[in-house]
């Protein structure tokens, strides 16, 4: 089943001719009107002229996040204020976040990747879709809402939290699929065995669409073997646009909409392009991105491109699973959370000191966050009631910027340990 056959199933030297021309008018269009892109390329002794075929895209420079950080809010930004209908933010490696804007057609091309995923795994209109991703400034929850209408489904816009209530929910309305993080399906599990609610036999649900944090092969069996669902994942990150691809019922690598986003895969150290079937550095090309392009952005995801055929009948583009990271990032609970914000944010808090340590750990199906922080000598005290509010404080300013909940322990000075040469200050000891 397809959404659009046309693309979908498009001879693949048909999608790089198309892929070419977009290219193409979008590397005119940044050199003529947008004056990042245009300083960016003449540092780089690059001209639109230069960009002759698909393959010379690897003459343009590369974008990273610092570029992102750099022009916040919107110098970035290739069209009017006027134009902007949408903005969804995201975590950044410092105080400042990532901002990315939307047009009306970008919000259309986004919703239409969706509607190809969604269709390709066999979501219609016939099923119920329980949106439990986070609403608002995260980008998940809204995708996954817009791409599920566009395919007919019914939408039920959970949300996070109130777990009990949504396994209740799920009951009452005869949800048939879920979109959540996979670690948020194993805690619905847990607390439905608890409440002595099977999902095999009390409930219609039978997919699962799971993305926002790593996950692995054992644990799509776990969850499958325990509630009976047929589990995808899906791949987007805000830069793109949000969620916008899946795995189709093969389950066997992510198909790219190739019109829409140009993969490739990159020596992170080298920034060399690799061929299908080497693991590297995924790069990304918006090729019809309006409010916000993105040429040559690294992802900093690690994976590889796929070059068999795919039995179902799709000739898009299809990416590993995503296997880790070239950079610090941690995702807790679908939240992209860097060390630097960390201490960006404990280096704002006069009490205290520059030492600390990060500890991740999976209570149950859950991300659990743990920061030790030394105080400084001159803000210790053996009075508790102060100590306490010390706490809260951090707690709460570490909230406020990593738009997450964690937990926080006082040390005393000097208690924490030291590092010779780099510090080792994150211990992760979740088992992906």
């Amino acid at each position: 089943m397809y959404w659009n056959p046309k693309i979908e199933c498009m001879p693949k030297e048909d999608l790089k001719a198309l892929q070419y021309r977009e290219l193409k008018k979008l590397v005119n269009n940044l050199y003529s009107f947008n004056k990042f892109y245009h300083d960016r390329m003449v540092a780089h002794n690059v001209h639109p002229d230069d960009i002759n075929c698909l393959a010379d895209i690897s003459k343009l420079p590369f974008m990273t996040k610092q570029d992102l950080r750099d022009n916040y809010p919107t110098k970035m930004f290739t069209v009017p204020n006027n134009e902007i209908v949408r903005y969804h933010v995201s975590s950044g490696t410092t105080g400042k976040p990532t901002l990315v804007g939307y047009t009306k057609n970008d919000l259309e091309y986004w919703t239409e990747a969706l509607a190809r995923s969604f269709t390709s795994i066999g979501i219609g209109p016939e099923d119920t879709v329980q949106v439990s991703y986070g609403y608002g400034l995260f980008t998940g929850g809204l995708g996954a809402h817009y791409g599920a209408e566009k395919v007919g489904a019914t939408v039920l816009p959970a949300g996070t939290g109130g777990t009990e209530r949504q396994i209740e929910l799920i009951q009452d309305l005869g949800v048939t699929a879920i979109a959540c993080t996979p670690s948020y399906l194993v805690h619905l599990g847990d607390v439905a065995k608890r409440m002595g609610v099977d999902f095999r036999r009390d409930t219609k649900l039978r997919k699962a669409i799971l993305g926002a944090e790593p996950w692995s092969e054992s644990m799509r069996q776990h969850i499958e073997e325990s509630m009976g669902v047929k589990a995808y994942d899906i791949y987007g990150t805000s830069e793109q646009a949000g969620p916008m691809f899946t795995e189709c019922e093969e389950r066997n690598g992510i198909h790219i909409s190739g019109d829409i986003m140009y993969v490739e895969i990159i020596d992170p150290d080298t920034g060399e392009v690799l061929e299908p079937g080497q693991k590297g550095e995924m790069v990304v090309t918006m090729l019809k991105k309006e409010a916000m392009p993105m040429i040559r952005y690294r992802i900093r995801d690690i994976t590889m491109l796929m070059d068999d055929e795919c039995p179902c009948g799709r000739t898009s583009p299809r990416i590993a699973r995503i296997s880790g990271r070239t950079d610090d990032m941690l995702i807790i609970r679908g939240i992209n959370v860097f060390p630097s914000q960390i201490e960006y944010t404990l280096l704002q808090i006069p009490e205290v000191g520059d030492q600390y340590m990060i500890y991740v750990t999976r209570e149950g199906a859950l991300d659990d966050m743990l920061i030790q922080v030394e105080i400084k000598p001159e803000a210790f005290t053996d009075k508790l009631e102060d100590m306490v509010r010390l706490r809260a404080r951090i707690e709460s300013e570490l909230k406020k910027y990593l738009n997450i909940a964690v937990r926080v322990e006082l040390k005393e000075p000097g208690e924490l340990p030291r590092f010779e040469g780099k510090a080792k200050r994150v211990v992760d000891k979740r088992v992906i």
